[in-house]
């Protein structure tokens, strides 16, 4: 396990010095993929489909949650409480969608002034989100792996 933390982390800090290059240098508006353009025209079906084909086919989450099963599986503990630990990783996981609904629920017509300046600021700084995540979590999972060996 300790060796596969190692090449997931290493493959994380990889993704992340990829997406801080290729970050926008400057204040203009980055350009989206025509796929990401599409999204805003989706009814809830169709939003549903690609939420979760997006989630499921993305490398870095897939890397992140076969990170998350290492770990938890190296802990010890038993198959109940791995099952909780696994539960919780999906729970704070789900939160990043789960946001955006409750406010778009909660605030009702208010949400749509609130959720288009989030959208906005995160289209501009998403690659430098992703990097700084990706970096973390793959320092992390390198040291958990040393420790481990």
């Amino acid at each position: 396990m300790s060796i596969l933390e190692v090449v997931a982390g290493a493959l994380l800090l990889l993704v992340a010095l990829r997406q801080w290059r290729g970050r926008p240098r400057d204040e203009s508006e980055p350009e989206l993929p025509k796929w990401m353009e599409a999204i805003d025209a989706f009814r809830a079906p169709k939003a549903a489909g690609a939420g979760v084909l997006l989630s499921a086919v993305n490398p870095k989450n897939l890397l992140l949650t076969v990170s998350a099963a290492a770990a938890i599986a190296q802990t010890g503990i038993g198959a109940g409480e791995q099952a909780i630990a696994l539960a919780v990783f999906v729970l704070v996981g789900t939160l990043g969608p789960a946001v955006p609904v409750a406010i778009y629920f909660g605030m009702g017509r208010r949400a749509v002034h609130v959720l288009d300046e989030l959208k906005t600021w995160m289209e501009r700084h998403n690659a430098a989100i992703m990097a700084v995540l990706c970096l973390l979590i793959g320092a992390k999972l390198i040291g958990d792996g040393i420790s481990g060996l």
